[in-house]
């Protein structure tokens, strides 16, 4: 026998709440208890020792039983429902992470008090054909093609040289990066196969999504470039369904399935291991693509023993890795010989990129500052990660404190290191949490009474009634991911029936999509059960204190004075960066004008999209202005470094976007994309600036460049 381990994670909120002082119960499936705790402030336990099956089990393809043992966990907090989670399995030498979805107790006479979860047996011991439903068709000949070749010759035929223009990543092997997919920040997950109307729909993170399916299909035990193969496999699966929107464009309401008749295997609720979750942190956005195609890889899988198909065998990859085979070397053997790894930079819910290189003791910056900021607002929720009392944009020994607690608490590796996984899971939490408080602060605003309208609403109905239905549901919907987010447009558009039928569908109502007088005390009974229960820090804290303070009126269409022409000139020079953000003439009055512009920065800093400005708008406004500048007047200081070939940031950002826009008034200044990396193109730009206005041409922006740019591009706006 071995030894496993297991850790809860018990959180609200999608993540974006922990529930503290939880009360978790670990039983044998017989129900004797092993083992008895309560969570930390931060919602984690600690880590808890049981005997599982050998390791070498979960190596044997023939062993053909599960190599891992079971058990259960009860979790019970004030104010939410105890959860029985039965099932979950315990693998030899890993640790078993449960993250629990707590939900708050619906304010009713009689609310649900409990809930069960099963979680069934590992995808790779289920011996069903995968994906009768085939590849999308502009793949079915490509994939013909690929075998008939294999038909007629293995892989030795068929492996060609990585490309020179590829990266090396240490991991996969080689990753080129594009930004031509877009990796979603959520994906809709179908419990069911696609034509049983009556399964739920969930709604979960992407990389999350990944994390359960890798622990769903295959071992954690397996080699690394075994669990790699698989991971990009699984990866590009799910992207190429999004992309092609191979359900949505039928008709369905959902991006993929959970059926292995049809998808891959996604277990709702079910453990995930702390390996596979530093992996998938690591390479969420990497993906499968063959040579002059831009569609994600149809990877078809299935565990090449008990069923074999053409594509990727998931026990075949522990063998190829056991030989030496890299991650790239081992898709190769089983998909086409010209398939590349490619990892994309535009990910959903990311507004800041990864600036390239960790940031570690000794960094500066404005990427420090960010991220510094960030970590002070996550604690706020989550109180056991320590304060960083000068948020200054140096690297010191209190911002690496900082981070080592938060990688512990979101299973990262505690180096104490900001490096890509820890950025993007600083980043994500963070706008999980600001989306969370603008929703509470927006409940202020829509002005909900202690009983529910009588108007009975359904598709077509307009008016306040409609927002307020369109605001439950989405201050709703992060404690039931069956619940999708709507536009708040005071509409009842098909979308916001499908949400109501997800409502009804998770509350065991008639799912017609008709909003009449159950429904709506269902609704108000939810929505009241969470605001007693769930305790969202103060709105006003999403962002760390503000320089000009919030005035204390919502400003609106129809708003005038000096508080709006100063938000519209800080509305101006972000959109250099951000040139979605359409221009506003700066005249103190807030017109339609004005609106649209605040609901294009609401949309790019993922707030909820209503054109008002107030506490969180107004903060987020000032601090991305304060980011731009590095101070509160309009005057564009030069950085204090040269910006150069390799430069990255802000200021690059910046200064990129003037050139764009000078581009317009000097047609000779090469048009450069805005993405804060200054490279070749950046520097072309710059020298044509220079070369233009009689300046020393060395394509550096030094502080006579800086400030040059600046006057001309304020000349010409």
């Amino acid at each position: 026998m071995g030894v496993g381990y297991i850790r809860i994670e018990a959180n609200t909120a999608d993540s974006a709440l922990p529930v503290g002082g939880a009360h978790v119960v670990i039983r044998q499936p017989d129900g004797s208890i092993l083992y008895e705790t309560d969570t930390d402030a931060n919602g984690n336990t600690g880590k808890f020792a049981l005997t599982a099956p050998d390791k070498e089990l979960t190596l044997d393809p023939y062993f053909g039983k599960p190599a891992y043992s079971l058990c259960d966990v009860d979790v019970t907090a004030d104010g939410y429902v105890t959860v029985h989670v039965h099932g979950v399995q315990i693998v030899d030498t890993q640790t078993a992470i449960l993250p629990v979805k707590m939900l708050p107790l619906a304010k009713e006479a009689s609310p649900i008090t409990e809930r069960s979860i099963f979680i069934p047996p590992l995808g790779l011991l289920i011996p069903r054909e995968r994906n009768p439903a085939g590849p999308p068709a502009d793949e079915r000949a490509q994939q013909q093609d690929y075998q008939n070749r294999v038909s007629r010759s293995r892989q030795e035929d068929y492996v060609i040289p990585v490309q020179a223009s590829l990266d090396p990543d240490p991991g996969f092997g080689a990753v080129q990066t594009v930004n031509d997919v877009v990796i979603p920040e959520y994906i809709t997950v179908h419990l069911g196969i696609p034509t049983n109307a009556a399964a739920r729909n969930v709604r979960v993170k992407f990389s999350d999504y990944i994390k359960n399916v890798t622990c769903s299909e295959i071992y954690p035990t397996w080699p690394v470039n075994s669990l790699l193969a698989n991971i990009g496999a699984i990866i590009s699966f799910a992207l190429n369904r999004v992309f092609t929107e191979w359900y949505r464009s039928r008709g369905f309401n959902f991006d993929i399935t959970n059926s292995t008749g049809y998808d891959q295997f996604y277990r709702d609720g079910a453990e995930i291991y702390e390996n596979i979750s530093q992996l998938v942190d690591e390479y969420f956005n990497t993906f499968v693509r063959r040579i002059g195609f831009r569609n994600p890889f149809f990877t078809q899988f299935c565990n090449g023993t008990t069923v074999t198909c053409a594509g990727l065998s998931q026990w075949g990859t522990v063998t190829l890795a056991n030989q030496g085979r890299t991650p790239i070397e081992i898709l190769r053997y089983y998909y086409p010989n010209d398939v590349i790894l490619v990892a994309s930079t535009n990910i959903t819910g990311i507004t800041e990129s990864y600036p390239g290189s960790p940031l570690r003791v000794g960094s500066q910056g404005d990427d420090v500052r960010r991220m510094q900021n960030f970590l002070n607002r996550i604690r706020v929720n989550f109180p056991l990660i320590p304060v960083i009392s000068n948020p200054n944009g140096v690297f010191g020994a209190d911002t690496e404190n900082a981070v080592r607690v938060f990688q512990r608490t979101f299973n990262l590796t505690a180096d104490g290191i900001i490096g890509r996984a820890t950025w993007n899971k600083i980043t994500f939490i963070f706008t999980g949490i600001a989306r969370l408080a603008e929703l509470d602060s927006e409940g202020e605003r829509i002005g909900l009474g202690a009983s529910p309208p009588t108007t009975v609403l359904s598709q077509g109905s307009r008016g306040h009634d409609v927002l307020e239905l369109q605001f439950i549901l989405n201050a709703i919907a992060p404690y039931y991911d069956s619940i999708p987010t709507v536009i708040q447009d005071s509409v009842f558009g098909p979308n916001l029936k499908s949400a109501v039928i997800e409502f009804q569908k998770t509350f065991n109502l008639t799912p017609d999509g008709v909003v009449g007088p159950v429904t709506w005390n269902k609704l108000y009974s939810v929505y009241q059960g969470i605001e007693d229960s769930v305790k969202v820090p103060p709105a006003g804290e999403v962002q760390p204190p503000t320089t000009p303070q919030f005035p204390g009126t919502l400003l609106r269409v129809g708003s005038t004075g000096a508080d709006v022409r100063l938000m519209q000139t800080h509305l101006n020079t972000i959109r250099i960066v951000y040139p979605n953000i359409p221009y506003v003439v700066v005249n103190g009055t807030f017109g339609e004008e004005m609106r649209r512009s605040v609901v294009a920065f609401q949309q790019q800093f993922l707030l909820a999209p209503d054109g008002i400005i107030g506490p969180i708008t107004w903060n987020y406004i000032v601090k991305q202005f304060q980011l731009l500048t590095g101070q509160i007047s309009t005057a564009l200081e030069y950085p204090g470094t040269p910006l150069r070939v390799g430069s990255r940031g802000t200021s690059v950002r910046l200064m990129q976007g003037f050139l764009q826009e000078l581009h317009a008034a000097y047609p000779s200044i090469p048009l450069i994309a805005v993405d804060g990396i200054f490279g070749p193109q950046t520097q072309a730009a710059v020298m044509s600036f220079q070369r233009l206005f009689g300046l020393a041409v060395d394509g550096i922006i030094g502080p006579i460049t800086w400030y040059a740019i600046i006057e001309r591009r304020n000349a010409v706006v």
